[in-house]
Parts: structure tokens; C-alpha cells; sequence
């Protein structure tokens, strides 16, 4: 997301290299280019304006002090201003309401209302350990209550049933009296979209609005609908008292011009972001990291973050504990890691959340191959036999043979993962010995462009 924006602004960087100080002559050169880099990126035209006459004004009294150069300073304002325009801070959900805690969910038909429900639901079940009721109340698209039924299932969240012949209101009504009987902390309702906004929809979530009386109504926007997304979301915002935004697809081939608009618009904080289909892709949104994204300074709280949530600590101590007694690293527990990896979103969502470069850096590594690569390399793992992993020495030419015909691949692929294996290897027994040093050095030449 925003890759098109964030070399642009890369650019303006490099544009002000040379210059001894900011005036205003080199500010709007370079704010010229950062208006149309965030035109190209879909962000709506009076949100620049907005946004471009406040960076002229901080940065032309910003002064450049100490080992900052002009580009530097511009692109702290910058960073700034994209933080402020985003939102500022993260906003959490609201729950603080006699349960069950109504969340209704508003938004056009693929968006994402469905999917959506079932990661928020997840979320709030693993990490507030709320009793989660989930309903659909959208009596006009094929499959959709069976859709949200399979995906309650998924999240491991209760479904309250209903049927295409029902009436919206009735079945709002129905979920809510059997919350309140069964002791749910949250229902989470989601209602009907259509293909573009429509009287009779409005009128419908109103109506759904008024009797629910809902502590949380949340509007879901596709971040791939650019200029579109803006008007949606006045729409939605003058006929609901809405409360906060979750935006949806931020990992698709998308401008993300919603990102930066839809804020501005409605003047409700972005609360969610949604990444990939897998229930477990939503992460809380936090304006001034998103900033550092965009201006490609990556995203390392959230990966931190990430990491704490995926890792299994306790085979990260058991990892750490026998590289300390000088037990050699062996397939296992290289097919362990591979497995934490996946926890985290795979190597795609932690690249994304990279300083721009070491996330090209990244990718140009042998291991740093798309998702699939992981998977297969998890494959060829999983065709070895117990004796093989611990003793990767016994495995020679017949039993690659046998290896790479169980894992589905070439035998060339499973020398490559026995090279990539060793080199691992290396650096952990460098790293077991203190030689941290010895490490980083190797490591230049195995990541192009590491100083």
C-alpha cells in the first residue's frame, strides 16, 4: 500500500540535497511534488489543499538545526502533518456499556462488513476475553448469513441464526434479547451494503441504529476506493452518528488515498486496519506509524508487536538455552522458526512494516522470496524423516531424491534449502559464541546495500 506515495516522497528528500537551509523558494518545489504524489494517490482534492497549506506554514519557521539536513526537516513536518491529518492516536473500542456492548457495523456490499466482523470478533475474544455474539442482519445477499455463520465458526464466536425472509429489525431484536439471556459482553451486528448508497439502505441501518441504540457504530471502507471512498463515507456519516472507521484492504494494490481522507471527512478516528483475508489479519491503527510507512521509515513498534503476539516464548527460551550450551542449531527447530514466522502475518507483512531499506534489502535475500517459498521450504521440512532433521549431514543424494519427490519439488530446490540451512546455521554458532561482530560482517554481503 502507498508504495507509489512513498517514493515520491523519497524523491523530494533527494531534491533538497545541497541546500543549505529551507526557504521559500526550495518549501514549494518541493511541496509542488508532494501535492501530486498525493493526488496520484487518490487522496481527496480539498484534504491536499488542507494538508499542503499546513506543511507550507510549520516548515517555512522550522529551523534546521544540528545534524538535520532541509530534507530531513521538511520530512519531520511532513510526518507531522500526516500523523495530525490521520487522527493522532490510536482510538480503541468502546465497550464501557451495560453488555452486551452493541457494535454495528455500516458500510457498501464488498468492503469487507462480513470478514471483518469475524476478525473484530476473534480479537476481542483472544485479547479481551469477551463473550462474542456475531448476527447478520442482510436479508438481501445470497449467502451472506451462511458467509458470517462459517467465519463465526472460524473465529471460535457465537452465531445467533437468521433467515432471508426475516425483517432486519425483528432479527436486531431477537439477537439482542438472547445476548442479554445468555450473558454475551458484545454483540456485533452486520448489516446489509449495497453496490452504491441508496435511500432504502439509510433508512433501513437507521432504523437499526434508533432501536439498538449501539455504543460503537463503525463505518467499514475499502481502502482501494480512493476519491469514492470520500463520498461514501459523508454519506454514511451524515446519516448515522458514527463513531470510528476500520479500514479494509490496506494490504491490496491500492493508492490509499481512503487512508488519508476518510479521517478528514468524517472527523472519526480510523480504529482498525484490515490486512489479508485470514481472521487474524486486523491491527489496531495507529496515525503516526502508518506515517512512518508512508514516508518509508517502516513500522518496528508494530512489528515488535507482532512478534510478541506470535512468538511461542517458551520454545524461543528452549532455542536460546541450547544455542547457549553450543547444541547445534539443526532442521527442526529451523522449520520452528519458519512456523513463528507464519504467526506473525508471514515474511510479506513484516517486509511491509520494514524501513524502506531494509525491506529492499529483504527481499533480495534468498529466504526473503515471496510467502509460497516459505511454504514450500516448510514442505520439504515435513518429507524429512525425525533422523534427517536432527542430522542434516545423513541426508545425501537418494534421499533428496525421496525428500524432493514427497515435498512435490526438484531436488535443486532441496539443495537450495540445505545451503540456506548451513549459512543459518553459521550465524547462529557465531551468535552462541558472543560474535555478534563476526556476524554483521558476514551479513554485508548477504544483504545487498547493508553499510
Amino acid at each position: 500500500m502507498l508504495d507509489n506515495l512513498s517514493q515520491r516522497l523519497s524523491r523530494v528528500v533527494k531534491s533538497l540535497r545541497g541546500q543549505a537551509r529551507l526557504t521559500e523558494d526550495n518549501i514549494a518545489d518541493a511541496l509542488r511534488e508532494v501535492r501530486m504524489a498525493l493526488l496520484e494517490a487518490d487522496v481527496a482534492l480539498p484534504v491536499v489543499k488542507d494538508f499542503i497549506a499546513a506543511v507550507r506554514e510549520k516548515a517555512i519557521g522550522e529551523e534546521v538545526i544540528g545534524s538535520l539536513s532541509p530534507g530531513q526537516a521538511l520530512i519531520g513536518v511532513v510526518h507531522r502533518e500526516l500523523t495530525r491529518l490521520m487522527g493522532e492516536a490510536n482510538e480503541g473500542l468502546n465497550l464501557a456499556a451495560q453488555p452486551p456492548a452493541i457494535v454495528l457495523m455500516a458500510g457498501l456490499q464488498g468492503a469487507g462488513k462480513t470478514t471483518t466482523v469475524g476478525k473484530l470478533a476473534k480479537l476481542l475474544r483472544e485479547t479481551q476475553k469477551k463473550k462474542v455474539l456475531v448476527v447478520s442482519c442482510d436479508v438481501y445477499r445470497p449467502a451472506a448469513i451462511a458467509q458470517l455463520k462459517t467465519v463465526a465458526g472460524q473465529a471460535g464466536v457465537d452465531f445467533f441464526p437468521s433467515a432471508p425472509t426475516d425483517q432486519p429489525l425483528d432479527i436486531a431484536r431477537a439477537a439482542l434479547d438472547w445476548a442479554k439471556r445468555h450473558y454475551h459482553d458484545v454483540l456485533l451486528v452486520d448489516t446489509a451494503g449495497r453496490l452504491a448508497i441508496d435511500e432504502a439502505m439509510m433508512r433501513e441501518i437507521a432504523e437499526l441504529h434508533s432501536a439498538l441504540k449501539p455504543i460503537e457504530t463503525l463505518f467499514v471502507v475499502d481502502a482501494m476506493l480512493g476519491q469514492d471512498a470520500v463520498n461514501t463515507a459523508r454519506a454514511f456519516n451524515e446519516a448515522l452518528p458514527l463513531t470510528g472507521v476500520i479500514l479494509t484492504k490496506l494490504d491490496g494494490d491500492s493508492r490509499g488515498g481512503a487512508a488519508l481522507s476518510v479521517r478528514h471527512v468524517t472527523g472519526r478516528p480510523i480504529k482498525y486496519a484490515g490486512i489479508g483475508e485470514k481472521l487474524t489479519g486486523i491491527e489496531p491503527f495507529h496515525p503516526e506509524r502508518m506515517a512512518s510507512r508512508i514516508l518509508g521509515m517502516g513500522d518496528v513498534l508494530s512489528l515488535i508487536e507482532e512478534a510478541q503476539k506470535g512468538v511461542d516464548q517458551e520454545k524461543a527460551v528452549e532455542l536460546a538455552k541450547k544455542l547457549k550450551s553450543g547444541k547445534d542449531f539443526d532442521l527442526e527447530d529451523f522449520r520452528e522458526q519458519i512456523v513463528q514466522m507464519k504467526k506473525m502475518g508471514g515474511l510479506t507483512a513484516m517486509m511491509d512494516k520494514l524501513p524502506a531499506q531494509f525491506a529492499k534489502a529483504a527481499a533480495q535475500m534468498p529466504s526473503g522470496a515471496p510467502d509460497k517459498s516459505i511454504a514450500r521450504i516448510e514442505g520439504i521440512i515435513n518429507s524429512m524423516t525425525p533422523a534427517e532433521r536432527a542430522k542434516p549431514e545423513l541426508i545425501k543424494a537418494s534421499r533428496k531424491r525421496r525428500i524432493a519427490t514427497g515435498a512435490g519439488v526438484q531436488v535443486q530446490e532441496v539443495n537450495r534449502l540445505l545451503n540456506q540451512f548451513e549459512q543459518t546455521r553459521k550465524m547462529m554458532k557465531q551468535f552462541s559464541r558472543g560474535g555478534i561482530g563476526k556476524m554483521m560482517r558476514k551479513m554485508k554481503g548477504m544483504i545487498p546495500g547493508m553499510p
